[in-house]
């Protein structure tokens, strides 16, 4: 692939941070710096440390010209780096500042989806603290990468769950069928890539312990099921403002419309991971997949106005 626009440039992929997913992310970038090197271009690896205050003397001292951000998580998927860089005038890839707040808080993005007609996990009734029924989902408002996601079956294991700060949790309904990850890059859903879990549950360690998730890609549904993901999939980022290449997790029931449970807007970018499987599904390399979304790094800039990066600077 030809990447027109970034001759001369420098290019840093920031990595790291200082979230839960901070391991997730370094592999992310590894593979993307390598990906973007074979490319012959001049690329930084940048490992940004727990401690945020220094972010921005680092990413100064890189000198780069665009920033590729493989931050996951807590300050790299929640508005915060990019803020940063909007700041520093440096164009960088993926959501902007507000799409990346909303799609972190999970109860914003259902508000915005339900708003437009696309379902949602519907929240369970509380009374006094507990839900009224079982079982139930539990999981954080604002985190990503299935941190901190419970399956609760009964009133015992609420009890010893022993939640604080309720209104920092979100309780929904289980949705019961096939659960699919829909990439959707420059605004054009890829291919559905099916998740099943051997425990049954998609959490953190399911999510990042080898062999203990089949993936299939295509996903086993119908075409029509598999056509329905990603038009809503499509749907869902552009009512939440997404660009680059977010992805969307649904559930897909025996009868009725496809659910779905979120928005990542900065997806795991290892060779294995969901994006670059539905990429390869069509025929695009994971090299050419890094280059692409490079091409779609925008300045954002209130002085400068949103403009494509390559070729513009």
């Amino acid at each position: 692939m030809n990447i027109k626009g970034f001759e001369g440039k420098r290019v840093v992929v920031l990595m790291g941070g200082a979230s839960a997913e901070r391991e997730i992310s370094l592999r992310s970038g590894a593979a993307v710096t390598q990906a973007l090197t074979s490319h012959g271009l001049d690329v930084v690896a940048l490992d940004l440390p727990k401690n945020t205050a220094m972010w921005f003397e680092l990413i100064q001292h890189s000198q780069a010209d665009v920033a590729f951000i493989t931050l996951h998580g807590t300050y790299g998927e929640d508005g915060c780096i990019q803020g940063l860089l909007e700041t520093m005038q440096m164009p960088y890839t993926g959501s902007d500042v507000s799409a990346s707040a909303l799609c972190m808080n999970k109860k914003l993005t259902k508000c915005v989806l339900d708003d437009i007609g696309i379902r949602t996990p519907e929240d369970v009734l509380m009374r006094d603290g507990k839900p009224q029924h079982y079982p139930v989902f539990v999981k954080p408002v604002a985190e990503g990468s299935s941190v901190g996601l419970h399956y609760i079956e009964d009133e015992a294991v609420w009890d010893a769950l022993a939640l604080v700060e309720l209104n920092n949790w979100l309780v929904e309904q289980c949705v019961r069928g096939v659960e699919v990850a829909v990439s959707v890059v420059d605004g054009k859903a890829l291919t559905p890539v099916e998740v099943a879990p051997k425990s049954g549950m998609y959490d953190f360690a399911s999510k990042y312990t080898a062999g203990a998730t089949d993936y299939y890609c295509p996903a086993r549904i119908s075409s029509s099921q598999s056509n329905k993901c990603k038009h809503i999939a499509e749907q869902a980022v552009q009512a939440a403002g997404c660009t680059g290449a977010p992805r969307v997790d649904l559930i897909v029931p025996d009868i009725g419309a496809p659910v779905v449970l979120e928005i990542n807007t900065i997806p795991g970018m290892t060779a294995t991971s969901l994006l670059p499987k539905a990429a390869a599904e069509q025929g695009v390399s994971f090299e050419d997949l890094c280059a692409q979304i490079l091409m779609s790094a925008h300045c954002r800039g209130k002085s400068r106005g949103e403009k494509k990066c390559g070729g513009v600077q």
